[in-house]
């Protein structure tokens, strides 16, 4: 941890305040997401949404996030970075404010797509400012945000069970998530750098989309988030089908977000400097296999184990995946275009698992198939990791040489 103490000894006071938005951002983005499976069976009665309906409250936010941050580039051209942000936090705030009143499976839908929305510009603009105002820092500070963002899942899947016992309406276990990014928008207006000097993103969105190590990228981190998915909506009823009760079963939630947060916190500063990521993230591929194999064989015997591994596999990959796709370009805005590039797909990708799994449970009345179909997909992206040595960085992006003209 010795590094992440060097962060607070060399940053200047207004980039310490700038920790505080990183804290607060991360802690945002993934409550909405975790407290559903926790809540699924008090909600489905109401909505009457069935087994597929409840997996759209998964995936249509994560499949807006993967659309929308494609304008990530485009809308920091237009808006800039800061003001786009900071209406998504809004934007946020209003959606799990709105869940206070959704009574009907559309309506739950529809916020959780403005939800997805918001999630999707933060997501998209957020780690090109961290490089522009952490450059030297760039890992340590992009792990702290992945950590806050796995420990905002923690707080979902245990406060959303708990608040909605403790009042006896579900949607009380949804609504609170309005408050802290309502803090967040206040602290995100005071501390955000201004926006100046802006880019043509169009064109850079273009060009990257022409570069095969774009969709390498996208490749992997869209087959490990479509394991974070389904766990996030699939984990809490599968042990429900166990017996467990709604909080036991969200305990189970938060033991998997605390070992995400741990892991994304933790790896990319026990990688300290050296540049190949790549053993780093076999080992994450193998927690999670570990994790997964553990649900399919014996799912009984060591729940939570269970869960800390895929937690600490899952956390640790996002965290050194976004590392990796900001170290391939030296330039804050080109780098975080091609993060946001990278989670677009990545996010298209990982929002169709958790409703593939919800039609092999349906098919087979059991949800094994679905922890088989992602064991396949972490064999996939082991090989594809091969691929992400550093010195492959500079020429994996360098402009295609022009073809020649038959004459």
């Amino acid at each position: 941890m010795n590094a992440y103490r060097d962060i607070g000894s060399e940053v200047t006071s207004p980039n310490g305040l700038m920790l505080a938005v990183v804290v607060l951002i991360g802690l945002n983005l993934r409550p909405f997401i975790t407290g559903i499976g926790p809540l699924a069976a008090s909600v489905r009665a109401e909505t009457g949404l069935g087994t597929q309906g409840i997996a759209l409250l998964t995936l249509v936010p994560i499949l807006l996030m993967g659309l929308f941050a494609f304008a990530g580039p485009s809308l920091e051209a237009r808006v800039g970075a800061s003001r786009a942000l900071i209406a998504a936090l809004a934007l946020l705030g209003l959606a799990s404010f709105l869940r206070l009143f959704a009574s009907t499976g559309a309506e739950m839908v529809a916020t959780a797509a403005l939800l997805g929305l918001g999630a999707a510009v933060v997501q998209a603009l957020f780690p090109g400012i961290v490089k522009q105002q952490f450059p030297g820092h760039v890992g340590l500070v992009m792990g702290l945000y992945s950590a806050m963002l796995m420990a905002g899942g923690a707080l979902g899947a245990q406060l959303a069970p708990l608040l909605a016992t403790a009042s006896g309406d579900w949607h009380v276990g949804l609504v609170w998530m309005a408050l802290p990014a309502l803090i967040a928008v206040v602290l995100a207006m005071r501390c955000l750098p201004r926006d100046s000097n802006r880019k043509h993103g169009g064109g850079v969105t273009a060009t990257f989309l022409k570069r095969p190590r774009t969709w390498l990228l996208m490749a992997c981190f869209g087959l490990v988030n479509g394991g974070y998915s389904t766990a996030v909506a699939w984990l809490a009823p599968f042990y429900q089908e166990h017996g467990w009760t709604s909080a036991a079963s969200g305990g189970l939630l938060a033991v998997m977000a605390v070992g995400q947060a741990l892991a994304a916190l933790l790896l990319p500063a026990l990688a300290g400097k050296s540049e190949d990521r790549r053993p780093w993230l076999w080992l994450t591929l193998a927690m999670q296999a570990v994790g997964f194999a553990g649900l399919v064989l014996r799912p009984e015997i060591a729940p939570f184990v269970w869960a800390l591994l895929l937690g600490a596999g899952l956390g640790g990959s996002f965290s050194l995946t976004m590392i990796v796709a900001l170290e391939h370009l030296p330039d804050p805005t080109e780098a975080g275009a091609l993060s946001a590039l990278m989670q677009g797909g990545g996010f298209l990708m990982a929002a169709i698992p958790p409703w593939l799994v919800a039609v092999l449970h349906d098919l087979t009345g059991s949800f094994r198939a679905g922890w088989l179909l992602h064991l396949a997909c972490i064999a996939i992206v082991t090989v594809l990791t091969f691929r992400l040595a550093p010195r492959s960085y500079e020429r994996a992006m360098m402009p295609s040489p022009p073809k020649p003209v038959a004459v």
